[in-house]
């Protein structure tokens, strides 16, 4: 039988008290989300021999979070990924964002939607929906809004986001779900082994600042080609030029679903047996293979090694505010912001 259950998960800055949410479907598959930055913490998933494995890389408490700087299972917004010069035109007006990246804004800066405490606003046997108001000018963005998201679980395994929001302003808003995956277990070394398939036939190169320079380019013949499946390691260090910029995989690829919600990607381990597909609606998605953690400590006493998880970013393409070809990410006075993700675990002997 499904059940919710609830318990405190630490205090942040200021004496901020967080909850730590535990839906569990009836076959006893869990996902642990918390009040604190809206964030997925554990996803607890059964492996071939039947052991369970937490396949998501994350930190003990509120406190963890508050001080980790890796965005473990954070939702992030207004706007996720880059923005070139860390500012952008709207309706005939500039709007300066914080400069936290070589002089860009990344993640929207250092204001972020997951270092701050959201209001649950409704938590069920299958979901639990946490509620943010950020005000016209929050990080620099214009409008005012209250970001919806909604967590859930089914019978099938699979843990759904649900993002929606109505600014009052045009607006940018590009949200996503920044987990860090490792489906032999958070705390079981590098994904080299992993299995990746991508629905894409192209992606969107970026200079050595990760800003998208606006073309789009085909996979074909690159080490960026996996719509047949490849592991992670393959040509992970290949002597080519995206791969030197991003340290490893860390670029956007240009989706096929149309903006319908449909399959986009595949994650698989042959040494747990566990698969994990991922769902969207949305046009991109930033495949990011961890190349920047280095010890960092997390949750079970884990030390997080570089390339130990890949993350799967669903999202408007990168800085996409100053390329007219690529889908747009502005959110019009009035009209609703609402977009799905979804992350489903199968597992085969």
């Amino acid at each position: 039988m499904k059940k919710l259950t609830v318990r405190g998960f630490g205090e942040a800055t200021g004496g901020v008290k967080a909850q730590l949410y535990t839906l569990e479907n009836d076959r006893g598959v869990k996902a642990e989300v918390s009040d604190y930055g809206a964030t997925l913490v554990r996803m607890l998933v059964f492996d071939k021999n039947g052991n369970v494995r937490d396949v998501v890389l994350g930190y003990d408490d509120a406190a963890g979070y508050e001080r980790g700087d890796a965005s473990f299972g954070a939702t992030v917004g207004r706007n996720a990924n880059r923005i070139k010069g860390a500012c952008f035109e709207l309706g005939g007006t500039t709007y300066q964002l914080e400069k936290n990246d070589n002089g860009n804004n990344l993640h929207s800066g250092t204001d972020y939607y997951n270092k701050r405490l959201w209001e649950t606003v409704e938590a069920t046997d299958d979901h639990v929906t946490f509620c943010l108001h950020s005000p016209d000018k929050d990080q620099g963005y214009p409008g005012a809004l209250d970001m919806r998201v909604t967590y859930s679980l089914d019978e099938e395994n699979t843990v759904s986001v649900h993002y929606e929001a109505v600014p009052d302003k045009d607006t940018i808003i590009n949200m996503t779900n920044h987990s860090y995956f490792n489906l032999n277990g958070h705390d079981s070394g590098t994904v080299l082994e992993h299995r990746v398939t991508l629905n894409a036939d192209s992606f969107t190169p970026a200079d050595e600042e990760s800003i998208p320079t606006g073309e789009i380019c085909g996979v074909e013949g690159t080490p960026m080609d996996f719509r047949k499946g490849k592991k992670i390691g393959t040509e992970i260090d290949a002597d080519y030029e995206p791969l030197r910029f991003g340290s490893g995989y860390d670029h956007n690829w240009v989706l096929k679903n149309e903006g319908k919600f449909d399959k986009v990607a595949e994650v698989s381990s042959e040494d747990s047996g566990i698969t994990m597909e991922v769902y969207t609606d949305l046009p991109g998605v930033q495949m990011y293979t961890a190349n920047f953690l280095d010890g960092e400590p997390g949750k079970d006493g884990a030390s997080y090694v570089k390339r130990s998880a890949v993350c799967l970013e669903t999202q408007y393409y990168p800085d996409s505010i100053h390329h007219d070809n690529f889908p747009g990410p502005v959110c019009r006075k009035g009209e609703k912001y609402d977009t799905r993700t979804a992350y489903r675990f199968v597992t085969r002997g």
